[in-house]
């Protein structure tokens, strides 16, 4: 009987290039340095050009750094021409939030909103996940939410969001179908509440309301969604596409 190989190499990304959107700072930085750490070369792109240069500090080994506005379906097109091969591995990870009432949301913040978290990941789907059908392999994350699958308490005021993650799901979830065939996963990880400067602006009383409210009783830490990225970007998920994979401490049990 041959030998088995060894579990955890499942999860070594070693020979793969990672293309993370949003990644100059927060969870998407902390998911490149996990990608990295795994073996990874690693793409580094964030529509705020100033963050790159000290992101690519943090690394071991310095990443290609890019600047990128994934609302641009141009701009996206023109990254995929610069850079030499097409990735193995995108995580769309950009992202933004306005939290409001919906009377008070105006028609700009409702675009941005949709415009970054939905249309963005679309856009580089199309994209790269179309060069990876062509190739015959890849995978692709995208970070979700749970809040494409609920409304949270005390934060039923950010329509825009979860309508824009509601969407992130089935975008995944259709191209998961689309390109099953043509070795390409598709998949998606939906945080709960995770320490980040997106959740830090908002009150302490909130933050503890929040943090009570989860079976865990904390929130998440970057490091541990980066975890779930790696694990639905290596073999380890080999027959895993169509997933969303909910990180939440439990949130969505209750």
């Amino acid at each position: 009987m041959p030998a088995t190989e060894p579990s955890h190499s499942k999860f070594d990304l070693t020979g793969k290039t990672a293309l993370i959107t949003g990644g100059g700072r927060g969870i998407g930085l902390q998911i490149a340095l996990t990608l990295q750490r795994a073996g990874a070369n690693i793409i580094l792109s964030d529509a705020d050009e100033s963050r790159l240069p000290q992101a690519a500090q943090r690394f071991p080994v310095k990443p290609q750094v890019h600047q990128l506005d994934v609302t641009d379906a141009k701009a996206v097109r023109e990254l995929a021409g610069r850079i030499v091969d097409c990735p193995d591995i995108l995580v769309n990870n950009a992202g933004v939030s306005r939290a409001a009432p919906t009377r008070d949301t105006t028609d700009e913040d409702w675009r941005t909103v949709l415009s970054v978290n939905l249309d963005g990941v679309f856009y580089c789907s199309r994209t790269f996940g179309s060069l990876m059908a062509e190739r015959g392999s890849g995978a692709i994350v995208n970070i979700s939410s749970m809040c494409g699958e609920i409304v949270t308490r005390q934060q039923s005021v950010v329509t825009a969001y979860n309508a824009s993650k509601a969407g992130v799901n089935m975008v995944t979830k259709t191209l998961a179908c689309e390109w099953a065939r043509s070795g390409v996963r598709v998949n998606a990880v939906a945080p709960g509440f995770v320490r980040s400067d997106m959740t830090d602006k908002y009150p302490k009383e909130v933050i503890t309301a929040w943090s009570n409210q989860t079976p865990m009783g904390r929130f998440a830490e970057p490091e541990e969604i980066a975890s779930a990225v790696q694990f639905l970007a290596s073999d380890a998920s080999s027959y895993m596409t169509g997933t969303i994979l909910l990180v939440d401490g439990g949130y969505t049990c209750w």
